[in-house]
């Protein structure tokens, strides 16, 4: 088997943007908010059966091929169901502040939601205009009846005043366990790499498009919001979640661009020109900058910026040739294994 090329599939949302995800993949945008594109998707939008799942050049659903051949696209048993990959990739264009949001645990989603995956996240930042933040945890202990008064109110102001804000710049990696509330300022293009759900529930919704109904996952507030962290999230916890080693130059071998206590949920590398090799394994790759290839003993595809490939377990060990800049999504380390044991703290 060989690496299967995705081609563009943008999701619609209720925020502004996706211009540059557009230039990126080489399509128009078919309205001003499509600040997302959903890479190597084989789950939905909640609430939909379709929407985000990504499709192969033959029209093929990725899911239906997995599904069909699970030993050779992930060369692992168990997981979710037959068709999970144990991680969900994004292109994230917002151009405008995404919603005070939080996601729920493994906990919250298994005995609520049916299913072991919370919605634990990471950010990696491609590109961002001057002063660009997000905002990150509590910056102190936040009484739960009083957010609960300033959730009704749609007090912004309030609950921003109350959260970590992080300037951020190209290179940086942001993680965001599951629990944890925040948002991202407009300007700023990431690829996120999370859990395989789409459980939010927004603390804020008069910003965006979306509603009050349609906020709390169907189960009503006083349902999800014991999944919502109300503690502070101190500086040497917010450092911990924080990585740079995106901000030098990609080079010959994979690098991790997240922080350590991402490893059990997913992991990101980048890399650049004439390669080491990377374990066999379920990868997203999207070419970032040039042209190249991906070659393995199973043969080699030609890559070129703006491209984005599923790359199966099948295809063996591989490495990078030409002059090609890539980023590399992977499950967690001991996927689907570490999915057994909940949240990691």
């Amino acid at each position: 088997m060989k690496p299967v090329l995705l081609p563009p599939n943008p999701v619609q949302h209720f925020y502004l943007g996706g211009d540059r995800i557009a230039a990126l993949r080489g399509i128009v945008p078919e309205t001003d908010r499509q600040p997302e594109e959903w890479l190597g998707s084989t789950v939905s939008r909640f609430g939909f059966d379709t929407i985000g799942l990504a499709v192969a050049e033959d029209g093929s659903l990725l899911r239906d091929l997995v599904t069909a051949d699970r030993a050779a696209w992930v060369g692992a048993r168990g997981g979710r169901d037959a068709a999970d990959l144990g991680i969900l990739v994004k292109l994230l264009d917002a151009r405008q502040r995404l919603p005070v949001h939080v996601h729920p645990g493994r906990g919250f989603a298994s005995s609520h939601l049916d299913c072991p995956y919370g919605k634990t996240e990471a950010w990696y930042v491609l590109e961002t205009e001057a002063d660009c933040a997000v905002h990150v945890g509590w910056n102190q202990d936040v009484d739960r009846d009083e957010l609960d008064r300033r959730r009704d109110a749609q007090d912004s102001e309030w609950m921003l005043s109350r959260m970590n804000r992080v300037v951020v710049r190209p290179g940086m990696g942001v993680l965001v366990p599951a629990g944890t509330v925040h948002a991202i300022d407009g300007g700023i293009f990431v690829a996120e790499v999370q859990e395989p759900t789409d459980f939010s529930i927004l603390l804020e919704w008069s910003v965006t498009t979306s509603t009050r109904e349609e906020s709390h996952l169907d189960l009503g507030f006083d349902a999800v919001m014991p999944a919502v962290s109300t503690e502070r999230l101190d500086a040497d916890a917010l450092g911990a979640l924080i990585s740079t080693a995106g901000t030098a130059p990609a080079g010959p071998a994979f690098r991790a661009l997240l922080p350590d206590a991402a490893d059990p949920y997913f992991r990101l590398f980048d890399a650049a020109g004439e390669t080491v090799a990377r374990e066999a394994g379920f990868a997203v790759v999207l070419v970032r900058e040039g042209a190249g290839a991906l070659v393995s003993d199973a043969g080699s595809v030609e890559i070129e910026r703006g491209q984005v490939y599923a790359v199966p377990h099948a295809f063996g060990a591989w490495r990078l040739t030409g002059e090609a800049e890539v980023l590399v999504a992977a499950p967690g380390a001991g996927w689907p294994g570490t999915l057994r044991g909940g949240d990691v703290r």
